[in-house]
């Protein structure tokens, strides 16, 4: 099984590590200096796949309701945004911007002066949590504000919030006054860019419902609204966007280079798309009916830690660990279910397409 899955990201990161040491060998001439180099490319990988797992269940519960082609779209062209567009692109478009230089210059800065390339990158960061949490948050509150779902993990908290369904917008009400609370935290000049990132967050989200809402096929036999391709691809592409960014930030507390964060993030990256491959093909989903809540709640854990990290400095590390905890319980108490009702299907009817997109 784990050829199966893993092969390609296995191949991957033989050949990142390779790429690794070479710039290991170039930055520092020494062996010392090229393992070392290859360790926080490790690291950073193993970092990229404790931050993301939820992001691979979630997927997983996207992925499973799209056809073959758009899905072999999302995991050829998906991939190579989400690794070269990610983790390469988007650092060197902010300091593009921050510092007003060209591609070449951008790209020569973070080659030649790794310092100042990483204090453009982090004088984003107030923008980007504003941003990022304020989707993930969409997101995660969409799929609890659903009246339709039959299936609670926390039945005394997922019950009440699917009763807030029927109030309209109730989800960007809540998403709003949390960006106003956290923007009354943070200094006078950060405040406006904080807020105006937010709600461009919430916009962002908004367009992709309504894309996927224009572009929604007719029912299927089951009465079940299918989402096009497209508008599905474009929701994981933003969505994995929103994981990135807090991954791209807190990697310069392992290293300022440009292409060892690019090759340890990619490794990353690679292995959370065959965790989603595997998790579709083996219906994980179907078969631990809690799992994907946890990892709903993951992510509105990691909406929150995005959007007051630009006050507070908050380790990856914790980060890491809520989310890992989250999808942990709500595995093992799939499992407990599943020994107390044996043979017990999960029928939470057309809610979670709804849920999802």
């Amino acid at each position: 099984m784990i050829r199966k899955y893993y092969s390609g990201s296995i191949i991957f990161t033989i050949l990142c590590l390779l790429l690794a040491s070479w710039i290991g060998w170039i930055y520092t001439g020494t062996i010392p200096g090229m393992l070392g180099v290859l360790w926080i490319t490790l690291v950073l990988g193993v970092l990229e796949v404790s931050l993301s797992f939820d992001n691979a269940v979630v997927n997983a519960s996207v992925l499973k309701d799209m056809d073959a082609r758009w899905r072999g779209i999302f995991l050829t062209w998906g991939v190579l945004i989400a690794v070269f567009g990610m983790r390469i692109v988007f650092p060197l478009v902010i300091v593009g911007i921050a510092a007003q230089l060209g591609p070449v210059e951008a790209i020569r800065l973070a080659a030649t002066d790794p310092e100042a390339y990483e204090a453009i990158v982090k004088s984003a960061h107030v923008a980007i949590s504003g941003f990022g949490g304020a989707f993930l948050a969409m997101v995660g509150l969409k799929f609890f504000f659903d009246a339709d779902k039959e299936v609670n993990w926390i039945d005394v908290v997922e019950r009440q919030l699917g009763k807030l369904s029927s109030v309209d917008a109730a989800e960007i009400a809540i998403v709003l006054l949390a960006l106003y609370g956290v923007m009354t935290l943070l200094p006078s000049s950060e405040q406006i860019t904080f807020l105006v990132a937010g709600i461009f967050g919430v916009l962002a989200f908004i367009g992709v419902e309504a894309i996927g809402s224009l572009l929604e096929a007719p029912d299927d036999a089951t009465g079940v609204v299918a989402r096009s391709g497209l508008a599905a691809f474009l929701y994981l592409e933003v969505l994995d966007a929103s994981f990135s960014f807090d991954g791209v930030i807190g990697a310069f507390a392992l290293s300022n280079n440009l292409f060892i964060i690019a090759l340890g993030l990619g490794i990353g990256a690679m292995f959370v798309r065959s965790m989603t491959v595997m998790l579709v093909d083996k219906g994980t989903l179907a078969e631990y009916r809690y799992l994907e809540h946890g990892a709903f709640w993951a992510i509105l854990a990691l909406a929150a830690i995005m959007l007051l990290s630009a006050r507070f400095e908050i380790p990856e590390t914790v980060t890491g660990l809520i989310g890992a905890v989250l999808i942990g319980v709500s595995l093992w108490w799939s499992v407990r279910y599943n020994r107390r009702n044996p043979g017990e299907a999960i029928d939470d009817g057309p809610a979670t397409p709804k849920a999802v997109l």
